[in-house]
């Protein structure tokens, strides 16, 4: 069976939301901030929802032992934000991650065996520093099943190039949009993140 690229996009209406707060070019620079913190949040747990590790466990109550289920505490799992508006993304994430090592430095070294790599960048333009942060991943041979990519938005000329590059990638993102501008922005988009946050460093995913 062919590899091909594995591209979520929820039907969550909370998720549309804020996704449309976005867009809007008059949301304010703090409400566009609580709007990526939000998307980072809700397309995690959705992230999560078949992918994380747990187990099943009997547990007593006051009244009786019935089965739960917990998340294995043994197996690692990373975050990676791409800055600036990764991190954003991620502190929305971190509230239902029950726990994650952040890497604000890249990709760090000797990644166990067994961890799991969540991706946060706040949008799929080309692909290429998204697609730089993969490859890196690769030589430490972590494979597509224990990596996971969170983004607001993304193109689809990006995510043909990632494809390409990168078959058997799952990505969750609120919403695809078809076009790239001349100067490399998505379009419709939701701006550039940098510009709408008011802060000085980044540039185009």
């Amino acid at each position: 069976m062919p590899m091909t690229l594995r591209v979520v996009v929820p039907p969550h209406p909370l998720i549309a939301h804020w996704l449309t707060l976005l867009r809007n070019t008059t949301t304010p620079p703090a409400l566009y901030a609580t709007g990526l913190e939000e998307l980072g949040r809700w397309l995690t747990y959705e992230a999560l929802r078949d992918w994380l590790p747990h187990r099943r466990e009997m547990v007593t109550t006051s009244q009786a032992q019935t089965e739960g289920t917990l998340v294995e505490s043994n197996v690692p799992l990373l975050s990676i934000p791409l800055l600036p508006g990764g991190l954003d993304l991620w502190q929305g994430a971190r509230r239902v991650l029950p726990s994650s090592q952040l890497c604000l430095g890249g990709v760090p070294d000797n990644i166990e065996s067994n961890a799991g790599v969540i991706v946060f960048v706040d949008q799929i333009a080309s692909g290429e520093r998204l697609l730089a942060i993969l490859k890196l991943l690769q030589t430490q041979e972590i494979e597509a099943r224990r990596l996971r990519v969170i983004t607001v938005l993304a193109s689809s000329p990006g995510l043909k190039q990632l494809g390409e590059m990168m078959p058997n990638l799952t990505i969750h993102t609120a919403c695809i949009d078809p076009e790239l501008t001349e100067d490399g922005e998505i379009s419709p988009g939701i701006g550039n993140p940098v510009l709408r946050l008011n802060t000085r460093t980044g540039g185009k995913t």
